[in-house]
């Protein structure tokens, strides 16, 4: 068995080996995509000293209490005012609208008595305020957001205010998803004795659309060499297999894709749950097998899967735990595998963060997952702990 860490390279290496290419792609397409060159600044933002608050634009030297402003005009957001403001003037400015020349202070509304073209100040600011200078945020010309990022809604908004367009990622890799078993149907269909519902299959095609690459839907084998040779896509870059791998007489899968080409590079990994993952390299595509218990596949696929299609994408894969958090309950001694148990992490009102296992682990529960939003790493052959010691663990994204 590959001890986790070898395997986690192993997918790495394999991954970085098949790049992916290159694409432009609209903001509104580019959320999950990993950037491939960085966002460079096209303009200042703000572009201009603008106010932070609506008021009147003025200066300073004339802010004393009572001090009575003849109102000149309007700036207003895309509606610049086009004069300048001189000793005893103001202009009726508004949030966001461009600073005339000459003003070096906003005088906010509530702080001022508005009669006719006339503003009174009632209320002596010390120094200059309410002015947002330009280029506060960024200028033109800046790194917004560095190649290799993952882009999220907040660069997205970043490069638009940049006024950048498109964003160069590397394109998303094509992953197939293929479900094995005799006793597997569709979800809504009627069950037959013996058998059950495919229930993995459509998490794992929406957790790689959310990783940002593309799921394509190779549907349900049989428990069949031919069956599943059929189905074994070249236009994919991953295949991930679930189910047929583990050792039983009608588990045909690994033997099926060794008909294809597709040579092992591991074919156990020491890890709970999830021993039999398996990992081989064919000539168009790479192959990932997942287990068929429905806990041990989720696992799996965020140990394993979610690195490769980093590594596809030119990522470099993390492969430590994220943080430490204290237990909420004691935590037995593990065995000769690494085990990641299912948990819900939590902050109080301290600011203390704090981890709780779901009570069942068994590999074959879904319903801890609705809840679980981190995995508790446990190290092989690691001592137990006591309720509130540090336990390392991941989040499940």
């Amino acid at each position: 068995m590959a001890p986790v860490e070898q395997a986690l390279a192993l997918i790495a290496e394999h991954g970085a080996r098949r790049v992916v290419g290159l694409e432009a792609v609209p903001l509104a397409a580019a959320l999950g995509r990993r950037l491939a060159e960085p966002v460079q600044a096209r303009v200042s933002q703000p572009p201009a000293d603008v106010s932070a608050m609506d008021g009147y634009a003025v200066r300073h030297a004339d802010m004393k209490m009572g001090a009575a402003l003849r109102v000149t005009g309007e700036s207003r957001a895309g509606v610049p005012f086009a004069g300048s403001v001189s000793a005893g003037e103001a202009v009726r400015i508004f949030t966001g609208a461009h600073l005339p020349t000459g003003a070096d202070h906003v005088l906010i509304q509530e702080d001022a008595k508005r009669e006719g073209a006339t503003v009174t100040v009632t209320f002596e600011q010390s120094k200059p305020a309410n002015i947002r200078r330009a280029g506060r945020d960024f200028s033109n010309g800046d790194i917004l957001v560095p190649a290799g990022h993952v882009i999220g809604e907040g660069a997205i908004s970043l490069a638009a205010a940049g006024n950048v367009a498109k964003l160069i990622v590397s394109k998303a890799p094509r992953i197939g998803v293929l479900a094995n078993g005799d006793e597997l149907v569709p979800a809504g269909e009627s069950l037959a004795a013996g058998q059950v519902v495919n229930s993995i299959q459509p998490a794992l095609l929406a957790l790689i659309r959310r990783w940002g690459a593309v799921a394509l839907d190779l549907g349900l084998s049989r428990d069949s060499e031919e069956d599943v040779r059929a189905r074994i896509s070249s236009s994919c870059d991953v295949i991930v297999s679930i189910g047929g791998a583990s050792v039983g007489d009608y588990d045909v899968v690994r033997s099926a894709f060794a008909a294809e080409g597709f040579e092992p590079v591991f074919e156990k990994i020491a890890v709970k749950p999830g021993k039999p993952t398996w990992f081989s390299s064919g000539k168009a595509s790479l192959a990932l097998g997942l287990p068929g218990n429905p806990a041990a596949a989720m696992v799996t696929a965020q140990l394993f899967l979610r690195p490769l299609i980093e590594a596809l994408t030119g990522g470099a894969p993390d492969t430590t735990p994220e943080a430490k958090a204290h237990t909420a309950t004691a935590l037995p001694a593990t065995g000769n595998r690494a085990e990641y148990l299912r948990a819900v992490l939590s902050i109080g009102g301290d600011g203390r963060a704090s981890i709780r296992a779901a009570e069942d682990q068994d590999s074959s529960l879904l319903s801890p997952f609705l809840s679980a939003n981190a995995l508790i790493r446990r190290p092989a052959n690691a001592a137990g702990v006591a309720s509130g010691e540090l336990v390392e663990f991941i989040h499940l994204v």
